[in-house]
C-alpha cells in the first residue's frame, strides 16, 4: 500500500509541502486545534496509525515524515535537529495554523525539543515520548552490553558513514525484527504488516544514508544544547516502563513538566499501548 492508501485507511489524506529547502510528506485529517506528530528511527509517519484516528476526534492530527524519512525528501544536509525544527516551524506556517501542540517521538523527540527553543511561537504544548534531546551524558553510552542497561549499540553503528548502505541495504527487516524484538514487551504489538512498511521505506541507501544523519548530526546537536536554556512551555514525557532516562533529562531540560511510565510498554509506546498514549495526549492537550 502506498501512503495515500494507508492514509486513506485512516479517513486521513497523505499531503506534500516545501518548506526550508526540502520537501516533507505529512498525513493530515481531523478537527479542531492542531496537533503535529513526529516520529523516529526506524519508523514512518505510520507509527502513530493506532492513535492517530481518536486524537483526530478532538485535533486536527498532522503526522510528518521527518526531513530523511519516508516519503519525505533525502537531501544530503539539513539533519542537525535546530535545522529539522524549522522544517516543522515552516509547515506549521504553511498549513495556515498560527501555532500548534506537538508530539515527538525518538528522533522526533529530539525535533519537536529543539522546535521548542527555537521556535517557541510555534508551539503551545510539547509532548515528548520516551527520548529527549542529545546532551553531554550521551557521551557516556557505554559500547558494551550490561545486565538491566538496554544495549542501543545502533548508536554507534548509525554514526559510520557507508558501511551501513551496504549492509542493511535489501535486509532492512532483519533490522526492524531485531529492533522489535529488543524494544517491544508484546512482540505482536507491530505487526507483519507494519514491519513490511518499515522496512520498505527504509531499504534503500538513501534512506539509511538520511536517517544515519540524524545520529550523526548528534555532536553537532550537543554543541548545541549547551547554549539553550531550559524550555518554559507545559511539556509532557511518557516513558517506558523501564525508563528512567527520560524524567532525568526532563530535569535538566525543562521548568515545567508532568512525566508518567506507560506500564506494559517498551519503546515504540503508540504501538504498543495506544488507548494510554492516547489518553495522556488528549488530557494533556486539552
Amino acid at each position: 500500500m502506498t501512503d495515500a492508501d494507508l492514509a486513506r485507511s485512516l479517513g486521513f489524506t497523505s499531503e506534500y509541502a516545501d518548506v526550508n529547502g526540502t520537501r516533507l510528506h505529512y498525513v493530515i485529517g481531523g478537527e479542531g486545534s492542531p496537533l503535529i506528530l513526529l516520529g523516529g528511527w526506524p519508523h514512518t509517519w505510520w507509527e502513530f496509525h493506532k492513535i492517530m484516528p481518536a486524537l483526530a476526534e478532538h485535533h486536527r492530527v498532522v503526522a510528518v515524515d521527518l526531513r530523511g524519512m519516508g516519503g519525505s525528501a533525502k537531501p544530503e544536509s539539513g539533519y542537525d535537529k535546530k535545522t529539522m525544527a524549522r522544517d516543522i516551524a515552516e509547515l506549521i506556517k504553511t498549513l495556515g495554523f498560527s501555532n500548534a501542540n506537538v508530539a515527538g517521538h525518538d528522533i522526533g523527540a529530539m525535533v519537536a525539543y529543539s522546535l521548542a527553543v527555537h521556535h517557541p511561537e510555534a508551539i503551545g504544548k510539547l509532548a515528548l515520548l520516551d527520548v529527549p534531546h542529545p546532551d553531554e551524558g550521551w557521551f557516556f553510552f557505554t559500547m558494551l552490553p550490561q545486565p538491566q542497561v538496554p544495549h542501543m549499540w545502533w548508536f554507534a553503528f548509525n554514526q559510520l558513514t557507508e558501511l551501513p548502505q551496504v549492509l542493511p541495504n535489501g535486509r532492512f527487516r532483519a533490522l526492524i525484527d531485531h529492533l522489535c524484538e529488543g524494544g517491544l514487551v508484546n512482540k505482536d504489538a507491530i505487526t507483519e504488516t507494519d514491519r513490511e512498511i518499515y522496512a520498505k521505506a527504509y531499504d534503500s541507501p538513501d534512506a539509511i544514508r538520511a536517517s544515519n544523519a540524524w545520529y550523526q548530526t548528534w555532536l553537532q546537536d550537543i554543541e548545541d544544547m549547551k547554549t539553550y536554556t531550559p524550555v518554559t512551555l507545559p511539556v509532557l514525557g511518557l516513558a517506558a516502563e523501564d525508563n528512567a532516562f527520560l524524567e532525568a533529562a526532563l530535569r535538566r531540560q525543562t521548568t515545567s513538566f508532568q512525566h508518567e511510565r506507560i506500564v506494559g510498554s517498551g519503546h515504540y509506546l503508540a504501538e504498543e499501548q495506544p488507548e494510554a498514549v492516547t489518553g495522556h495526549l488528549l488530557k494533556f492537550f486539552s
